[in-house]
């Protein structure tokens, strides 16, 4: 069984939730304070809220992020109406209406124990004061959060990422390269023992990234895995840490190029075996998703978010491929069984699981059952990332970082690559011989 200590602060956790809901308390933004001098930000062509809300970053090659933020009892950080914005484009391109953590459900291996960290373990009001050291070279924002007054929570900064790309001409004689740098929105919430670090990584080719590390301690009254459902911690056969799962849940409204009837594409490719005169084959061939869909990730498949509107210069369609981390896909639940879920965009449908707003008498909590074939008009992304931790020696003390997560990479939002040196730009379509 897990700790009294674990089962006490998750259930004062879930105390906390059911009071904010019944005040329908939500966190806003304080005044802005620095951990380093940072410059000022320019000021963006729509201001979308107001500057205690707002961020906005420049990164190399030109390409500026703007989005707001917001924090809430249940769901910690929220971030909306994101844009980005590449050099030679005139006005920013609306890519997320809105993007946050949907549920970090916790069930151990000996079924004694499960949680639903976000929604019934206090997870917003577990927000942590960040050091300078722990942003570096960003803003530490306040953070208004109820019972708890101002704290430390929000950090973005901007961190290095390495090769953006690399290429040499035929003859060896020029490269052209660039080193990348990342915008990075994250906070740190503790639920007990566990620590999280919900980070957002924008990058200056376009690509979104939304990772979820999970750091802090394991928990100690969990050091009872005798039955085959641990892993000795510490001297010899004794101390088992009970194994467990982290299934990690983001919902994700699109909005691309500011309109809400985006539509999902699936996207399957089958190889062939090679035949007497040739090699393999492959045939790919795309599926209109237009009504809710359990999806299940599998070899050569992937899906794609396409804008009801918006086109590159090209005259190709804007659209956005969802890129699924490694996961291990949990069966005990009928929420955890699948790895992405379109379904039509409800307000009162929040959390992937233990849903604890208000759909209805009767209403289904979890995000499998709000599945039934409506048409998608209006289709809210969740992609479920699983971890099954099986603890190890290295997970004492403190406990490593480990990250689930996933990309969001554009796929035709620009007609070329949005980092293009100048003496490149002719190269759309085929490129001339030797570059």
């Amino acid at each position: 069984m897990p700790s009294p200590s674990l089962i006490g602060a998750r259930k004062h956790g879930a105390v906390l939730a059911a009071a904010a809901l019944l005040a329908t308390a939500t966190a806003a933004a304080g005044p802005v304070t620095s951990a380093t001098a940072a410059p000022a930000a320019p000021v963006p062509p729509r201001a979308d809220c107001s500057a205690a809300y707002r961020i906005e970053q420049k990164l190399d090659g030109g390409t500026t992020w703007r989005m707001c933020w917001r924090y809430d009892t249940d769901s910690g950080l929220v971030l909306d109406k994101v844009t980005y914005q590449p050099k030679n484009q005139n006005t920013p391109i609306r890519v997320l209406t809105s993007a946050k953590l949907a549920q970090i459900h916790v069930p151990y291996d000996d079924g004694n124990a499960e949680y639903d960290d976000l929604t019934g373990a206090g997870f917003g009001w577990g927000l942590q004061n960040l050091k300078p050291a722990e942003c570096p070279g960003g803003t530490i924002t306040k953070v208004k959060v109820p019972e708890l007054g101002d704290v430390s929570g929000l950090c973005t900064t901007t961190r290095a990422r390495g090769h953006a790309y690399r290429m040499a001409n035929d003859e060896g004689t020029k490269v052209w390269q660039s080193q990348g740098k990342d915008l990075l929105v994250y906070t740190v919430n503790k639920v007990a023992w566990y620590e999280y670090i919900t980070e957002w990584r924008f990058s200056s080719d376009g690509t979104i990234a939304a990772n979820v590390g999970a750091t802090g301690s394991l928990a100690p009254g969990d050091y009872n895995g005798t039955d085959g459902r641990g892993w000795p911690i510490g001297h010899g056969a004794r101390s088992y840490a009970t194994s467990h799962a982290h299934n990690v849940f983001w919902r994700l409204d699109f909005g691309l190029d500011g309109s809400v009837r985006d539509r999902i594409e699936q996207y399957d490719s089958k190889v062939t075996a090679p035949s007497r005169n040739g090699g393999p084959t492959v045939k790919t061939t795309r599926t209109p998703v237009t009504r809710e869909l359990a999806g299940d990730a599998k070899n050569m498949r992937w899906w794609r978010v396409v804008s009801a509107t918006g086109k590159n210069k090209d005259g190709h369609q804007r659209s956005y491929e969802i890129v699924p981390g490694p996961s291990n896909t949990h069966a005990g639940r009928g929420f955890t069984k699948h790895d992405i879920y379109f379904t039509q965009s409800r307000a009162c449908e929040q959390f992937a699981s233990n849903n604890i707003l208000d759909c209805g008498r009767n209403a289904p909590d979890s995000v499998d059952k709000w599945v039934n074939g409506e048409t998608l008009t209006d289709p809210a992304v969740w992609v479920n990332i699983g971890f099954h931790h099986i603890a190890r020696d290295e997970d004492q003390q403190p406990m490593p970082v480990h990250w689930q997560g996933f990309q969001l990479a554009p796929r035709d939002v620009t007609a070329m690559n949005p980092l293009t040196p100048a003496d490149l730009a002719d190269q759309n379509g085929a490129p001339r011989l030797g570059s």
